[in-house]
């Protein structure tokens, strides 16, 4: 794969990035997705995820210590009752 290939597109991540990132003694995937923000974007890590992994194995950390990353959904559910409530309140 080129260097220059984009890695995530959500964030714009490139394998480059990846790389010299591993090469500066980050190993594991949520201390690259702290740094990158690789995986946070909407999809939620589904493609990026699986390459960091192979990325990080290639480097020569075994796939079997890296747990996946930590996943956290983007927003929380509301109620749409408390909406109508709040837009209520702002008109009065």
């Amino acid at each position: 794969m080129d260097s220059n290939t984009i890695i995530c597109r959500c964030s714009d991540v490139t394998l480059a990035d990846v790389r010299r990132l591993i090469a500066e003694g980050y190993t594991s995937m949520d201390e690259l997705k702290r740094i990158t923000r690789l995986g946070m974007g909407p999809c939620q890590g589904k493609t990026c995820s699986q390459l960091l992994m192979r990325e990080l194995s290639a480097a020569g950390i075994a796939p079997q210590l890296q747990k996946p990353q930590t996943t956290r959904p983007p927003a929380v559910g509301v109620r749409l009752e408390l909406i109508a409530q709040g837009e209520e309140d702002e008109l009065c």
